[in-house]
């Protein structure tokens, strides 16, 4: 990557299988400085590409050289109606294809009274294979022994079938020609060959009066049955990304604003940082915002996955498409259009979705060698069939039958589709995946490293002791220790700060402030040097504590800083943080889970060990320094296994860049949430727990829908070639196989989000124990 680097995104149609993708990635990627990954799941092409070398015009020409068409990404609303015309259009194309076919379906029941159309002076064919076991298998369509006239005349046959072959079919011998024409094979290759072949010896035989039976009925149905399952496909792919269609359309349409003294409705497009907008109660925010008026409360469901509505008064956030339940809020708005965290939210699933999972390589470099294979499997069943004297028309059909049972389809959409589901449900749950590799390694985590502060606690510590010294009191230590604080970040000096204008404490001006991370920090008031930090820091420059007073604060989990000036003790605050509601019942479902888990924290000994047995946890280090959080995870991988980290500091950052699965609490800062595969939309380690369950039962998922397309394809295909399987019925399985993959992998919308608060009727609140898994096919 470099300066130059500019990332496109493209949908694409005409993809038909698995192959396709690979053939466009193939096109795409032999581009200098153009790296792309298609997802046919999605039908999406992502793309980084060199500005110097490319643009988009160029690459959308490759693809369309290669027998596809693509354009850039519409807005929602015009690729729906897009997909919803072609949806119609492929449905009528399907109606005709039936209307054509029916008749022709006769033949196929008169085949099971045991007549087929021949011509009406020409000898039976029987079936003429030197193994006697053969005569114990089902017949195949076209050679029942006892032959009779046919039902429908064979002129009519061809009058039928020709408009179902040529201009229904056009686009499978169109993808074929495309296909072979780029060097590649795909499934149009497969049926147009199939199907073709089926055809052209039904018209030999009417053309030039030969003595054989005639297949149209097989190309027809064949034809029929795919574009059936085409349709099927389609809308269970539609269902598969119905959450984020879901999340698109919470998008607010209008917003009522303030503007020159007058209230407007306005469209919520429309509406700009720092303008100011009303939200009545049972309306939602047109956009991100803070309060300045009136107190409500607020349903961010769609948000976090929390079914409890969020209490909201001046100075609290708003966020775009959250309900307002209660009152009239008057707000400003900070983030519009892309910058809101519903827009956000939205690129993050779009992301995870058009993402590869590593388990779809296998399936992806079976994909690439599999038509060509089959290819040969056909030729060399005809020829078998042929040599062992089952007659031309038999070995043919036989070969038609191993063509068109064949399916990469399944292959192509076992992994994606279970990616795209389970992206969604997430999303729906509160939890960002920021992509399929993260949601693939979550499922084997052994050990989760957990942050002590923001993660395990509140992340709110609260002032619960001022200890003077006996030359100073309360009033000056607390004017000291917010002066040094004010411009530092860390949790305690923000709740220092906080505590102090509480108390209505004016602040003295503080020079050359020095910050020492996992320390303290340093400053000069009134020219006299000050340190404000931890006990362990403040020793470190002379100054003698009452240490027996300090363990006794820290063994009651308390946080403990010291003030010194001019090395000289002032006294010492402590600070209390407490736990969140869910931490430890989230400790002991990973733990029953078989998942390891640490605590790390910058504390003293005493005050990390009293959290850590409050939240159930066993193991921990404590006095670990930012620099060295990622030393610890590194230390915990060198066994072999993957370690997950849970963080919400910028401290945080390295170690969850460390970490092979990374998790993010939304409550934390922006460099957090960029370095973390996971965003957990909800303050809660117990999302951790649900994103893991999700990973397993997605993983399970898509080891099924694997094990169906390639249990299909070894079982089906040795069967046509042995004969046991009619074109007819070996149509029917292939058109049949990538809708069941799709639609157990739809199953995984019935996962739900384990232990979880809910406020019943009554107002009280309870645990309800909710499915972890999706039921199995």
């Amino acid at each position: 990557m470099n300066d130059s680097t500019e990332h496109a995104e493209l949908q694409v149609s005409g993809m038909t299988c698995v192959a396709c993708a690979a053939r466009i990635e193939k096109v795409l990627n032999r581009k200098e400085g153009v790296r792309a990954t298609v997802n046919f799941a999605t039908e999406k092409v992502f793309i980084d590409f060199d500005a110097q070398h490319n643009d988009v015009r160029a690459l959308i020409a490759a693809i369309e050289k290669a027998g596809y068409r693509a354009h850039p990404l519409r807005d929602f609303g015009a690729e729906k109606a897009e997909r919803a015309a072609a949806y119609r259009h492929e449905r009528m194309q399907f109606a005709i294809s039936l209307l054509l076919t029916a008749p022709l379906l006769l033949e196929m029941l008169a085949m099971f009274a045991g007549t087929h159309p021949m011509p009406p002076h020409g000898p039976a064919i029987t079936l003429e294979v030197r193994d006697a076991a053969w005569q114990l298998l089902p017949q195949s369509a076209g050679f029942a022994s006892n032959v009779s006239q046919p039902l429908l005349p064979l002129w009519l046959q061809w009058l039928l079938a020709t408009p179902v072959q040529l201009w229904i079919g056009k686009r499978f011998y169109t993808g074929a020609w495309h296909s072979l024409r780029g060097g590649g094979a795909n499934m149009d290759v497969l049926v147009a060959l199939g199907t073709g072949a089926a055809y052209l010896l039904s018209c030999a035989v009417l053309l030039f009066n030969l003595t054989q039976p005639v297949y149209f009925e097989a190309g027809a149905t064949i034809i029929t049955l795919v574009l059936l399952g085409k349709l099927l496909e389609a809308r269970a792919k539609g269902r598969a990304s119905a959450a984020l269609e879901a999340l698109i359309n919470l998008q607010p349409k209008l917003a009522h604003i303030e503007r020159d003294g007058a209230a407007l409705e306005i469209s919520a497009t429309e509406v700009k940082p720092g303008d100011i907008f009303l939200m009545r109660p049972g309306e939602s925010a047109p956009v991100d915002g803070v309060i300045l008026e009136g107190a409500s409360s607020m349903d961010e469901a769609m948000l976090t996955g929390e079914s409890l509505p969020q209490t909201k008064q001046p100075g609290d956030k708003v966020y775009a498409a959250t309900l307002n339940q209660q009152g009239v809020l008057r707000c400003r708005a900070l983030a519009v259009g892309a910058q809101t965290q519903l827009a956000a939210i939205i690129r993050l699933v779009e992301q995870a979705q058009g993402s590869k999972a590593p388990i779809q390589k296998l399936a992806d470099t079976i994909a690439g060698i599999f038509v060509p294979v089959v290819l040969t499997i056909a030729v060399a069943t005809l020829i078998v069939w042929w040599a062992l004297g089952a007659g031309f028309a038999m070995a043919l059909i036989n070969a038609v039958s191993v063509l068109v049972i064949a399916c990469p389809c399944a292959l192509g959409l076992a992994t994606p589709t279970a990616v795209v589901v389970a992206t969604g449900r997430a999303a729906h749950a509160g939890i960002l995946v920021k992509d399929a590799a993260a949601l693939e390694r979550a499922h084997k985590l052994a050990v989760l490293v957990v942050d002590k502060t923001g993660t395990l606690t509140a992340g709110k510590p609260n002032v619960t002791d001022l200890l003077p010294a006996p030359d100073c009191n309360e009033k000056q230590l607390l004017h000291t220790a917010a002066s040094l604080a004010q411009n530092s970040t860390h949790p305690l000096s923000r709740a220092l700060l906080e505590y102090a204008r509480a108390q209505q404490v004016e602040l003295a001006r503080a020079d050359s402030s020095s910050e020492h991370p996992g320390g303290g920090l340093q400053a000069e008031i009134g020219g006299a040097n000050h340190l404000l930090g931890s006990p362990a820091f403040i020793a470190q420059s002379g100054i003698a504590l009452d240490q027996a007073q300090v363990t006794a604060l820290q063994q009651q989990g308390k946080s403990v800083i010291a003030v010194t000036r001019a090395n000289t003790l002032l006294g010492i605050i402590a600070f209390a943080d407490t736990l969140r509601p869910t931490s430890t019942a989230a400790v002991a479902r990973l733990g029953a889970m078989g998942i390891r888990v640490v605590m790390l924290s910058g504390d003293n000994t005493a005050t990390a060990q009293a959290i850590a047995q409050r939240a159930g946890i066993t193991e921990f280090h404590a006095e670990v320094l930012p620099q060295d959080k990622a030393a610890q995870v590194q230390s915990l991988k060198s066994g072999g296994k993957l370690v997950g980290m849970v963080g919400d500091g910028i401290n945080d950052a390295p170690a969850l860049a460390a970490a092979d699965v990374s998790f993010a609490m939304r409550s934390g800062s922006d460099i957090a949430i960029a370095a973390a595969d996971i965003t957990l939309m909800r303050n809660d380690l117990m999302g951790v727990a649900d994103a893991i369950d999700l990973s397993r039962t997605t993983l399970g998922k898509i080891r099924q829908n694997l094990f169906f397309a390639f249990a299909y394809n070894v079982l089906g295909i040795p069967l046509a070639a042995a004969g046991m399987l009619n074109p007819v019925v070996a149509g029917a399985a292939m058109a049949m196989s990538s809708v069941s993959v799709v639609s157990n992998a739809l199953l995984l919308k019935r996962w739900q989000p384990g232990t979880r608060l809910v406020d019943y009727r009554h107002g009280g609140m309870a645990n309800e124990r909710r499915n972890h898994g999706a039921e199995d096919v």
